[in-house]
């Protein structure tokens, strides 16, 4: 769900961001009154609304806020922070699956101060995107992954072929605070704002063991990290890594190592026209005065014109147009991420098992729908027709056990009943006729 900014606060936000780039150097202080206006705040619980987030530590849900009166909390929200007696509350420690395994932490801050960051990130987003450098993709206005691949690919086409594929050890945990806020106080100067942003920092991490016992980490002893999960995080993960990308900028590397960068959050890649040793060295140098670690094993260096390497779940590298034979660099759907999608068509199918068909449909289209919207660019024909045909299988084998038929129902569930009357999206059918953007 998208919600469209008000007039008024895009109007605020037009304003502070041609300041910031009309003046790189200005400090702005005087933008906590900001944060705290009637309006910036309601904006800020509708946006965090619409992304249905799970509660916080103290439980409290949507729900209950709005049935207690939305406008009695918003308000009462707005005097404590008007008083400056707001106070952020513990973080609650959640860990997700990882698409290569293992599981990645997340944080969870409650409602109200999810609010509050959101609030943050409307006034001081704009501030920030003024500086943002060119190779910097992730949690942009107007940017997406989906650019930052293309981005990738157009380098590759002209030449930028020898590539660092880099990777970051734990950066969202590694981050370290006082050289953060150094970067944050690099423009805002006002020490109300600069005070929410350490209590985020130093909120500290609950979680709940086996036996249901509450174990607390961080609070004020933290030096490190930015908990994914909150609202105000990708803003300050990018405000720290746009230093790397400044300097790079600020010192001409892209014209001395004949080399290009595009970054997302914290994957990038840089592309060179001749060795990308080099920027490698630099690279590891500078991640390591920044106080970050390059993840040795998964870091490395690929002639893309003889080898493959993934970025943001595209594999770049040669391939050859079949009916030619002629030899190019493509960009399309990785295994991995063909793999996923077979993982959640079954997951997917599993969990409707005993629904009726349409919702099946419904949400399996769904699923095949939201990603092909992604993978929609470059060479695609090849990854949809293997989910094409894995999930005619995986269809067949559903129906034939609700129907409790024998066999494995080729004769009575072929290709145009599975894809026609039962109305499963066919991606091979869908994107010749250019159907897959939902209205």
């Amino acid at each position: 769900m998208s919600l469209r900014t008000p007039q008024k606060i895009r109007n605020l936000q037009r304003k502070l961001y041609l300041k910031a780039k009309k003046e790189p150097e200005y400090r702005f202080y005087s933008l906590y009154d900001k944060i705290c206006r009637e309006h910036v705040l309601a904006y800020a619980y509708a946006l965090v609304r619409s992304k249905r987030g799970a509660p916080g530590v103290d439980g409290q849900t949507f729900g209950q806020i709005e049935e207690q009166g939305l406008a009695k909390w918003l308000k009462g929200l707005r005097e404590e922070l008007c008083a400056k007696q707001y106070k952020c509350g513990p973080v609650r420690r959640v860990y997700i699956p990882k698409p290569n395994g293992g599981e990645r932490p997340l944080g969870i801050p409650n409602i109200r101060d999810r609010v509050v960051q959101a609030a943050a990130v409307l006034v001081l987003g704009p501030i920030f995107e003024a500086d943002f450098c060119d190779g910097l993709y992730g949690y942009r206005p107007k940017r997406s992954a989906q650019d930052a691949v293309k981005a990738v690919h157009k380098a590759l086409k002209e030449g930028f072929t020898n590539v660092l594929d880099a990777d970051l050890s734990k950066y969202f945990d590694t981050i370290p605070h006082e050289d953060l806020m150094k970067s944050v106080a690099r423009r805002i100067s006002d020490g109300a704002v600069l005070k929410l942003i350490r209590q985020w920092l130093k909120a500290p991490i609950e979680e709940r063991d086996e036996a249901g016992r509450i174990k607390r980490t961080g609070g004020r002893s933290n030096t490190r990290g930015t908990p994914q999960g909150g609202v105000v995080s990708p803003l300050l993960s990018n405000i720290y890594m746009n230093r790397f990308h400044r300097a790079w900028r600020d010192r001409n590397m892209g014209e001395r190592l004949q080399a290009r960068i595009v970054g997302y959050a914290d994957d990038f890649v840089i592309l060179c026209r001749g060795s990308a040793q080099k920027a490698y060295d630099l690279t590891r140098r500078w991640m390591h005065s920044m106080k970050l670690t390059l993840n040795e094993e998964k870091t490395c260096l690929r002639d893309a014109a003889r080898e493959t390497f993934d970025f943001l779940g595209y594999t770049f590298g040669p391939t050859v147009h079949r009916p030619t034979g002629r030899r190019y660099i493509a960009a399309q759907p990785s295994r991995k991420s063909v793999a996923r999608l077979r993982q959640r068509i079954r997951r997917t199918l599993k969990e409707t098992c005993v629904k009726p068909w349409p919702e099946v449909v419904e949400r399996v289209n769904g699923v095949l729908r939201g990603w092909a919207n992604y993978f929609s660019y470059g060479t695609v024909s090849r990854a949809y027709w293997w989910v094409d045909a894995f999930v005619l299988q995986a269809a067949r084998r559903f129906l034939v056990r609700r129907h409790k038929l024998h066999g494995r129902g080729m004769r009575r569930f072929p290709p145009q009943v599975v894809f026609g009357e039962k109305g499963l999206l066919c991606l091979g059918s869908a994107r010749r006729a250019g159907s897959f953007r939902t209205p």
